[in-house]
């Protein structure tokens, strides 16, 4: 198995025939995932890449059957594509717009409580399950294996960069989520390790979260409870970053001392997650814990 996504997904493409939105729909049509349409309002009935477009995305759905959303659309305009996609009750969305104002997106949340749908970003790469589908801009080339090693992150360089390590110590990942950096985001670190650890097919699992917020406290929290757990490796970054300065993502600010790297690291480690204090050292760390 693998979380979230599978082979048998149908993904809709919102702001498909934008710039990015085309150069990101053809990168995951050559991954293999199933695009089944498009949405651009006024450009309805046209074709790209050979998928069709739509002017909305009911239309999309009640045409194509498809359940899973990625949103290409501009920040002023791409939290109403959420809520398109959630009034259609799409049964996942990923938005990978950075930049839309906190408001919109607290609205998002709060309507989302109400509805089946869930959302992965804003502001994030997406997920990927390797030999299966990707639904947003993680590179193809370096999700080549799959395994069972599962990536959940705060991070998207990072992301790629904890998985090409995994691959070169000889194992694959069963499925990697870019979560967002930003301060408000859908689907919660917590959220994801609880998916992972009901996965049969995820074994370990690489935690890479940042300064700021608590949500790398949060999930450590829920793991610190748990009678049975899977090995579990963390880092932050931002270790050396000073209080009260933007680090990176609109999220990664320290406001109170347990938002700090440090803090949260030693949350982490007393929780029974494996800390590794360089990025350049995951990748060991996970050959090591699971041999």
């Amino acid at each position: 198995m693998s979380i979230l996504i599978d082979q048998n997904i149908k993904v809709i493409v919102q702001g498909l025939t934008g710039k990015e939105g085309l150069f990101h729909t053809e990168q995951m049509i050559n991954y293999g995932t199933s695009i089944v349409g498009g949405v651009t309002p006024g450009k309805g009935g046209q074709f790209y890449l050979g998928v069709p477009i739509f002017n909305t995305v009911e239309e999309a759905v009640q045409k194509t059957g498809g359940n899973v959303s990625v949103i290409f659309v501009p920040s002023p305009f791409a939290s109403d594509a959420i809520l398109e996609s959630v009034f259609s009750d799409i049964e996942l969305i990923v938005c990978i717009t950075e930049g839309i104002p906190v408001s919109d997106i607290i609205k998002v949340k709060s309507f989302l409580k109400k509805r089946k749908s869930c959302l992965i970003g804003p502001n994030c790469p997406g997920i990927i399950s390797p030999e299966k589908s990707k639904v947003g801009i993680m590179p193809n080339s370096v999700f080549r294996k799959k395994g069972k090693i599962g990536i959940i992150s705060r991070s998207g360089t990072l992301t790629y960069e904890a998985a090409d390590q995994i691959i070169k110590y000889g194992h694959g990942i069963s499925t990697a989520i870019g979560i967002g950096g930003d301060t408000i985001i859908g689907m919660s670190m917590k959220d994801i390790i609880k998916l992972f650890l009901d996965d049969q097919e995820t074994e370990c699992i690489v935690m890479i979260g940042e300064i700021g917020g608590s949500l790398e406290i949060e999930a450590a929290e829920y793991i610190k409870k748990l009678n049975k757990k899977k090995p579990i490796i963390g880092f932050i970054a931002g270790q050396t970053a000073p209080k009260g300065k933007i680090m990176g993502h609109a999220g990664a600010i320290i406001g109170k001392k347990i938002e700090t790297a440090q803090v949260k690291m030693k949350i982490m480690e007393k929780s029974g997650i494996h800390i590794v204090k360089s990025p350049s050292n995951i990748g060991i760390t996970v050959y090591e814990i699971i041999h």
